[in-house]
């Protein structure tokens, strides 16, 4: 008799340690492998659970039965981005119908699959290597996972996705908007991103064409307006110097908005028309006289720069002296520290802008201007979800106050 219990605790030590050895051999090969068989495994337990309910316990008489057992059968159900065959419990009732599983149901739902799928190719996979990327080891149990499937499922996704970005409503005040447009294959995508009254930015809406010019510019508008956008709330832009961004500002909103041009734009400008013997100083010196919090000083010292350059540099100085207002509009406002550094360039779009580009960057042809936005849309969802509060958002209140006080001026002056 103790033979017996200690040869069966020496078998079932043995089958623990192979299910220890199976699952670290699973672990080796990946750890996608082990989740996906964690996975089946749960599948299977609950199922089971599921069919207990039904039926009662497997090997035991229950006289008031409603349903039985009526063998397995192979299905599909979706983990770690694919569609996996394994076997499932039929149940039928006495009355022949075949029972509905609710764990079949949970684990057939493909929006994972999808999702999965869309985050995998949105990184960069191909659609032809999608399948390689997930690295079962078991390519007879895949489906879901070929060139054609996954382009299919890519380019559905992608459609819900541009819905939703597209037509989002534009409910909140954003009392700061940044504009700048960034090539995409053959053609400048025009972006828009908004920032609210708690610091949080947003992609609001794009435009694709040839360039920068004012017709692309309005008809952003258009729909950012067309979408809820309150052209009465005092707002200030953000615009790298462009003057077709300008005119389309100006033209659409007329006398409710303030223009901060980029000052890193302004600065590139200038230094542009020099020689790279003199730019590390004259750099320094823009970029000393920006930082100036008082408006005076700042644009002062801006002249003085500008004085230096005339004589022999004409060209140089006329940049500096283009549009010189509009890149002060911050001093003019006091906005305070960390928030004037934030609004005094278009880095916070170009930062996402650079976020985009990452999303599509093996994308080397597009077919058509539908084809460039449907990218672009999708490199800034995926940017947007690393966005984070800009800095300085605690004083977006103060600037807000400023916007109204300074266009309450230009109203009495009208």
């Amino acid at each position: 008799m103790k033979s017996n219990q200690t040869k069966a605790m020496n078998e079932s030590v043995s089958v623990n340690i192979l299910d220890a050895e199976s699952l670290e051999h699973h672990a080796c090969q990946g750890l996608l492998n082990l989740s996906v068989d964690l996975g089946l495994m749960v599948f299977r337990q609950m199922m089971e659970d599921e069919a207990a309910k039904m039926v009662g316990p497997r090997g035991k008489h229950n006289s008031g039965r409603t349903a039985y057992r009526h063998g397995k059968e192979k299905t599909q159900i979706v983990l770690g981005g694919a569609k996996i065959k394994t076997d499932r419990i039929r149940v039928r009732g006495l009355d022949a119908s075949e029972m509905q599983f609710d764990t079949l149901a949970l684990f057939q739902n493909e929006d994972p699959l999808n999702e999965a799928l869309l985050a995998k190719l949105l990184s960069g996979v191909s659609t032809r290597k999608y399948k390689h990327s997930l690295d079962y080891g078991r390519d007879d149990d895949l489906t879901c996972t070929s060139k054609s499937e996954a382009s299919r499922r890519f380019t559905n996704g992608m459609k819900a996705l541009m819905d939703e970005f597209f037509t989002r409503p534009l409910n909140e005040d954003y009392p700061i908007m940044i504009i700048d447009g960034m090539r995409i294959g053959d053609l400048i995508v025009v972006v828009a991103m908004g920032i609210n009254s708690s610091g949080h930015k947003q992609i609001l809406g794009m435009r694709e064409g040839g360039t920068e010019n004012n017709d692309v510019v309005k008809a952003l508008f258009a729909d950012l307006i067309g979408r809820g956008l309150d052209t009465d709330t005092p707002r200030l832009f953000v615009l790298d110097g462009a003057k077709a961004l300008d005119k389309a500002v100006r033209d659409t909103f007329g006398a409710r908005v303030l223009i901060q041009r980029c000052q890193v734009h302004k600065k590139r400008n200038v230094l542009s028309h020099l020689p790279k013997s003199e730019q590390t100083n004259v750099s320094i010196a823009i970029v000393n006289a920006y930082r100036e919090f008082d408006y005076e000083k700042a644009k002062t010292a801006l002249m003085k720069i500008h004085s230096a350059l005339e004589y022999k540099y004409p060209n140089a100085a006329e940049s500096l002296k283009e549009g010189l207002e509009d890149t002060l509009t911050v001093h003019r406002l006091e906005a305070p520290g960390l928030l004037r550094q934030t609004l005094s360039s278009t880095n916070a779009l170009e930062s996402a802008n650079s976020a985009c580009k990452s999303v599509i960057k093996k994308v080397s042809r597009y077919r058509n201007g539908a084809d460039v936005i449907r990218h672009a849309a999708a490199g800034f969802i995926e940017a947007e979800k690393g966005f984070q509060r800009v800095k300085g958002y605690r004083q977006i209140t103060l600037l807000k106050t400023a916007l109204a006080k300074e266009l309450s001026n230009y109203d009495d002056l009208a």
